[in-house]
């Protein structure tokens, strides 16, 4: 796939419509009381620190890998899509150039306060936990598991929901049920495993693995539930090609674990503010992020 070579957008800054957050890679508009504009931009972050560098058209790519994403698993689970025209709710034609093709309208939600996180091999945070503990999130799991070992069944491994600079924190099923209540808890359990056993099953058969993800869900005002923010991109998830995947060692991989490697090569405490990357770095895991969209989109 030729990918077009966009200009880098650190920060979105539109004049039409009031701010209302500076995620780590999203700005979030308020359109109306129902209505919320979400302008993908092209920060990169690693252990939960934005560092100072943008990867040139990050945001398309996640945008257009989530929307993807969303459509084909709607069946699964509503999400916070709507049809209408990002354009169509900014006055200002200034803001047009700079939201195309990373922009999407959604409805206005009520997030939980956990990540849904679901493993399928044991690598990252949970193989640290593993290797302290025997467990991950709580879970005991099989003595003498590799690194990056297949595990027998998926999991479901909820994390914190961290701020910017600081890290997420895995924590158990009883530790949700106090944030959200059990019977919440289940459904979201439920359908992140469901989500993931169908994502993984489509990708594979592209050549992908899809080692982890991580889901963000939202209530409306009726108490309905709703997938928000990415789905299953090289920033949610951890991607590796089938072809080279052996346990016992970090695989190859089609998302940010390269940079993180290469940071683990860095004197750097994990802290803001981030250290610049190599061109090359920034070349790299660009071109790792398109190749995620091609191979699924083929």
């Amino acid at each position: 796939m030729t990918e077009p070579q966009p200009d880098a957008v650190s920060e979105s800054n539109l004049t039409s419509l009031e701010l209302v957050a500076r995620g780590k890679v999203r700005d979030i508009y308020r359109v109306d009381d129902e209505h919320l504009l979400i302008v993908a931009s092209d920060r990169l972050s690693a252990f939960d620190v934005v560092l100072p560098d943008p990867v040139p058209g990050k945001g398309i790519v996640l945008t257009a890998i989530s929307n993807f994403w969303f459509e084909r698993l709607g069946h699964v689970v509503p999400n916070h899509l709507t049809n209408i025209d990002p354009v169509s709710v900014l006055p200002d034609q200034k803001d047009h150039a700079i939201i195309e093709g990373r922009s999407i309208v959604v409805m206005r939600l009520n997030p939980l306060p956990i990540e849904a996180v679901v493993r399928g091999y044991l690598i990252g945070s949970g193989w640290k936990d593993y290797r302290a503990s025997g467990s991950v999130s709580g879970i005991p799991l099989p003595p003498g598991l590799e690194l990056a070992e297949q595990l027998r069944e998926p999991i479901f491994t909820p994390s914190t929901k961290a701020a910017a600079g600081e890290h997420d924190q895995n924590i158990s099923t009883d530790d949700v049920d106090s944030l959200i209540g059990r019977e919440l808890r289940r459904r979201v359990s439920d359908l992140s495993l469901q989500l993931y056993s169908e994502a993984t099953q489509y990708a594979r058969e592209r050549g992908i693995i899809i080692a982890d993800t991580k889901f963000e869900f939202g209530l409306d005002s009726d108490g309905e539930l709703y997938l928000i923010d990415e789905l299953f991109t090289p920033d949610s998830s951890r991607f590796w090609p089938v072809a080279s995947y052996e346990a016992g060692s970090s695989p190859r991989s089609f998302d940010k674990q390269y940079v993180r490697d290469y940071l683990e090569t860095l004197d750097w405490d994990k802290k803001p503010p981030g250290p610049h990357l190599p061109a090359v770095v920034i070349k790299r895991t660009r071109e790792k992020y398109y190749e995620v969209l091609d191979r699924l989109s083929r």
